[in-house]
């Protein structure tokens, strides 16, 4: 019983940290609808209108890829 309730709790934790990975966390300007990926030279001169959201919510609120990093992780 104990093996199996540590396989399930294992296969859980896993499970959690691949799904965090692939929630693709992006940087997004509020006032240029335009996200960056996090390493972007431009994500990082953003110092006002900008948030971390993941990318789904930044496409969702009308958000644009930008042009020199196109938004990929």
């Amino acid at each position: 019983m104990k093996k199996i309730l540590i396989s399930i709790m294992t296969f859980l934790v896993i499970f959690m940290t691949v799904s965090t990975v692939f929630a693709e966390t992006v940087v997004f300007n509020w006032k240029t609808l335009k996200y960056h990926k996090p390493g972007c030279q431009w994500a990082q001169k953003c110092t006002q209108n900008c948030t971390s959201v993941d990318k789904k919510t930044a496409i969702k609120n009308g958000g644009r890829p930008c042009k020199v990093c196109g938004g990929k992780i």
